[in-house]
């Protein structure tokens, strides 16, 4: 195995880089790396070094990375998803519990009144003014099944809430794990209009982008209160504005602070917490570092954002070549047939497409010499060729 080094553009977890095996090790000079480990840092104005291999991001979302350009220059980027999701679940649930209850309101109150000598006896008379509702009995509608949408609903239901969940791209994972007292909805609007609580958990794309706006939100019942714990540009902040103005939505809980989220009536913005924990710092790490060495080792790709999933363990044969390539006509038949000209014969193969791009992995039972490897490349469509020794 290869001696390899990684850069790390944001601090990563100990308990991720932990997970390279000896002989990988962090490096200061971003031109020597093979990898690169990300959390927020944007870097969408980089220019990669040649050597780049990989990027992995410890968390879902990938709009600091530019991934065309990525893909262009045969750069896989992996990210985490689900590795978190145990922790913006809690904060989902904290949200509904401090919009249905005013606890915030109530802490305040004390810390204002911290010099009082009768705060106890006077805080039973200024209670009342922070009285709220239990979410038992109440319906939370989720948009999203994945895996912090499956995680909300199933915690819900056993809080005794009424749940309906939207989602048709739902995986038979998520169907698997979601529980059965979770009622689907047909469609989005049947979510607006029988929930008390509105969740949103869908990735951010042209299609997602402001799904919550004005005609949204006036197909939700008065007083609904909604979550954003997925993306800002989810939800038309100005159109929220103004919901919560008339009181039409009741309480808007986002963890997306801005210039306008900070100012709203009615409105409980955190700093971006969902994915703030120790446990998720780790687990995101430790995900990411472990599928970026399977890649670097042994080309296998899962949970890559630009490429397709190819696993093909671990390379038994004299080596492994992995070409990333265009998703054109006649790839494949080119690629094979150039092994068969150059007296490579080929044990395993394995080959998957995404959008633009492919990836094919392929075992030999002889080296391929380097010439002959920069020869593939030259092939129309080849993008990168890399020879995995065993």
């Amino acid at each position: 195995m290869k001696d390899r080094k990684i850069y790390c553009m944001n601090h990563i977890s100990d308990a991720g880089l932990a997970e390279f095996r000896k002989g990988y090790s962090i490096t200061e000079n971003i031109e020597e790396a093979s990898g690169i480990l990300v959390r927020s840092a944007d870097m969408k104005s980089m220019e990669f070094p040649g050597k780049l291999r990989a990027i992995a991001r410890a968390g879902a979302g990938v709009n600091n990375i530019p991934l065309e350009k990525c893909s262009s220059q045969g750069i896989v980027v992996f990210n985490t998803p689900g590795a978190n999701a145990n922790s913006v679940k809690e904060l989902v649930i904290a949200g509904m519990l401090l919009a249905s209850r005013d606890i915030i309101g109530g802490n305040e109150w004390v810390r204002k009144n911290v010099e009082d000598e009768n705060i106890a006896k006077d805080g039973e008379k200024a209670k009342k003014a922070f009285a709220g509702h239990e979410i038992k009995g109440k319906t939370l509608g989720v948009i999203g099944l994945g895996a912090i949408g499956v995680l909300v609903a199933n915690a819900a239901v056993s809080l005794g809430m009424k749940v309906y969940g939207y989602d048709p791209y739902l995986s038979v994972k998520s169907a698997w794990n979601l529980s059965p007292m979770v009622e689907h909805a047909a469609s989005v609007d049947g979510i607006y209009e029988v929930s008390d609580f509105i969740t949103i958990h869908v990735p951010a794309t042209d299609s997602t982008r402001g799904m919550i706006d004005a005609k949204a939100i006036a197909s939700m019942k008065p007083g609904v209160t909604v979550l954003n714990f997925a993306r800002d540009i989810l939800v038309d902040e100005k159109s929220m504005a103004q919901a919560l103005e008339s009181g039409k939505v009741g309480k808007y809980v986002t963890d997306f602070a801005n210039p306008l989220s900070a100012t709203m009536e009615n409105a409980i913005v955190l700093p971006h917490l969902g994915a703030s924990t120790e446990e998720a710092e780790d687990n995101c790490a430790i995900m990411a570092a472990q599928q970026m060495q399977d890649y670097l080792d042994n080309g296998n790709i899962v949970n890559s954002v630009n490429f397709p999933v190819v696993q093909a363990g671990i390379c038994e044969t004299a080596e492994r070549v992995a070409v990333l390539h265009r998703n054109i006509p006649n790839m494949l038949s080119q690629i094979t047939s150039f092994f068969g000209e150059s007296g490579l014969n080929i044990e395993n193969l394995a080959n998957k497409a995404r959008g633009s791009y492919a990836y094919t992995l392929l075992d030999t039972d002889s080296p391929m010499l380097h010439d002959t490897a920069q020869k593939l490349i030259a092939l129309d469509g080849v993008v990168r060729v890399r020879r995995i020794g065993r």
